[in-house]
C-alpha cells in the first residue's frame, strides 16, 4: 500500500516546507516525491500541516483492573482522534506492572486491542531491583515519590540509592514530597475544599522531592525525567541541571490554576495540584526556553460519579488525549508558539528522552506515523463528543481553532472524516537503550 500526501506543509526536523511525502509499507518512504508519483490513495493537502505522530510519554489507560474508567480500545480511539500515534503508560494498574509477567501481559493485551503503538513503564518498588534490572521491552522505570496506590510509593531513601546506582534504565518520576503532603494535609484537618488540594499538594512538596530526585540521578550519572512540573520554582531550579536531567509540562499545569477552582472543581482536581496564573506562566516560559522539553498529557480519567465526590474523596486525575494537540494548535494561532516547536515537544523529544526507534521526526526511512491538522478549523470540545470512556472533559465548551483531521499509524489511516477506523492495531514500540 502507497500513500501519497501532496502539497502539505510538512513539519520537518529543521523546517517546514511544502513538500509531497509518500508512504509504503508502514514508513516514509520519501520525503519530496514528485506530484506524479504512483501510489495507492492520493492525498491533496493544501492548506494543511502534517506533523509527526503525537508521542504521549505520561498516560493512565486503567487496563487492566479499572477499566470502568477507561481501557485500551477506547483510550487509543481517543488518541486516534486527537493525533497521538504512540503511549507510554504508567505501571499504577491493579495489578501493579512492577513485574516482568505483569508488563509481558499487558503487552499482549495491547497488541490485541490498541488503536495505536504502545510501550509500558515498569513500575519500582523498594523491592524489585531485579525486575528493574532485567526489563528490556519498556521505556523505563517510573518511581512514585510521594503518595501513591498499592506498593508504588518509593520514600526510603536507602531503596532510591539502590534504584539509583543499580539499575541503567532510563528513570521518570512524579516528584511529591509525601512528609510536606501530610504535614500540610494534618494543619488543614485533611482538606473540606477542593482548592485545599493546592494548599497541601504545595509548591514546596513538588520542589522538595524534584530535587532530592534529581541530586541522586546527577551523584549516580543516571538518565532522569521529571514528570509533569507545575510550579515556577522546579523551573528554575531545573535551568542549572545538566543533560542528564529532561522534564516536561502537561496541559492542566499549563492551562489551569487556581482561580479555576470555582468553575471547575474536582475535574481539575490533579496530583501534582493545579498551582497560580504565574505558575502556568513559567511552565510555559520554561518550554518556550528549552527547560522543559516535552508536553504530555498525563491523561489520568475518572469517571464522572467518582470526580463529583465531596474532595477528599474525590479521585485526582482528568482526560486529556484527545484534546491536547487542539489546545497546542489553538496557541499556535495566538501567537505563542510554532508548530516545529509542538513537534520538538510532543514528539521529537520524548522519541529521543526514551530511546525510541523510528518515531519523533518526518524523515526517510521513519514510520509513517503522522497526523494531517487543519490550522483554520474551529470546534467546541463537547463532553458528549468525547470518545474517553468517561465521557466529560474540564474543556468542555471551549472553542479552539487549529484540529488534528487525519492520523495515519505504521502508514495506516487510523481516523479521517471525524471518526475512527476500526481495525487498525498499532505496534509495540521498539527502545534502543544503551545497556541493550
Amino acid at each position: 500500500m502507497k500513500t501519497l500526501i501532496r502539497n502539505a506543509m510538512v513539519v520537518l526536523p529543521d523546517a517546514v516546507e511544502r513538500i509531497n511525502v509518500l508512504i509504503e509499507g508502514g514508513r516514509i518512504a520519501s520525503i519530496g516525491a514528485p506530484d506524479f508519483a504512483t501510489a495507492d490513495d492520493v492525498i491533496d493537502a493544501d492548506g494543511l500541516h502534517l506533523l509527526p505522530g503525537l508521542i504521549d510519554d505520561q498516560v493512565h489507560f486503567r487496563e487492566p483492573g479499572l477499566t470502568h474508567k477507561e481501557d485500551l480500545h477506547s483510550a487509543t480511539r481517543a488518541c486516534a482522534k486527537g493525533g497521538v500515534t504512540s503511549f507510554l503508560e504508567m505501571p499504577n494498574t491493579k495489578p501493579t506492572t512492577t513485574t516482568l509477567q505483569a508488563l509481558e501481559e499487558k503487552l499482549v493485551l495491547a497488541a490485541q486491542k490498541c488503536h495505536v503503538n504502545f510501550g509500558f513503564y515498569i513500575g519500582a518498588t523498594p523491592h524489585n531491583l531485579i525486575e528493574l534490572q532485567t526489563a528490556t521491552r519498556t521505556p523505563g522505570i517510573k518511581i512514585f515519590i510521594g503518595s501513591s496506590t498499592g506498593d508504588l510509593l518509593v520514600d526510603d531513601q536507602a531503596a532510591l540509592e539502590r534504584i539509583f546506582a543499580e539499575t541503567t534504565l532510563p528513570i521518570c518520576a512524579h516528584c511529591e514530597d509525601e512528609a510536606t503532603v501530610k504535614a500540610n494535609a494534618a494543619r488543614l484537618n485533611g482538606g473540606r475544599d477542593v482548592a485545599d488540594h493546592s494548599l497541601i499538594r504545595d509548591h514546596q512538596a513538588a520542589l522538595i522531592a524534584t530535587k532530592r530526585a534529581v541530586e541522586l540521578a546527577e551523584r549516580h550519572r543516571h538518565r532522569f525525567h521529571v514528570l509533569h512540573v507545575s510550579t515556577a520554582a522546579e523551573v528554575e531550579f531545573l535551568r542549572g541541571t545538566s543533560d542528564l536531567i529532561t522534564a516536561e509540562a502537561c496541559p492542566h499545569h499549563l492551562f489551569f490554576n487556581v482561580n479555576d477552582y470555582a468553575r471547575l472543581g474536582t475535574l481539575i482536581q490533579m496530583n501534582p495540584s493545579i498551582k497560580s496564573s504565574a505558575d502556568n506562566e513559567a511552565v510555559w516560559r520554561g518550554l518556550l526556553d528549552g527547560t522543559l522539553e516535552v508536553v504530555a498529557t498525563d491523561h489520568a480519567p475518572h469517571t464522572r460519579e467518582e470526580k463529583q465526590q465531596p474532595y477528599p474523596k474525590s479521585p485526582s486525575g482528568l482526560p486529556a488525549v484527545e484534546n491536547y494537540l487542539a489546545l497546542l494548535l489553538n496557541e499556535v494561532n495566538r501567537g505563542r508558539c510554532t508548530l516545529s516547536q509542538i513537534a520538538s515537544w510532543t514528539s521529537a523529544a520524548p522519541a529521543r528522552i526514551w530511546n525510541i526507534q523510528g518515531k519523533g521526526h518526518i524523515r526517510e526511512g521513519y514510520d509513517a506515523d503522522l497526523v494531517l491538522v487543519d490550522l483554520n478549523q474551529t470546534q467546541t470540545i463537547l463532553d458528549e463528543n468525547q470518545l474517553t470512556k468517561c465521557g466529560w472533559s474540564p474543556w468542555h465548551g471551549e472553542s479552539l481553532t487549529g484540529w488534528p483531521i487525519r492520523t495515519w499509524v505504521m502508514g495506516r489511516t487510523v481516523f479521517v472524516d471525524g471518526k475512527v477506523v476500526d481495525g487498525v492495531r498499532g505496534e509495540e514500540i521498539k527502545f534502543r537503550h544503551e545497556h541493550l
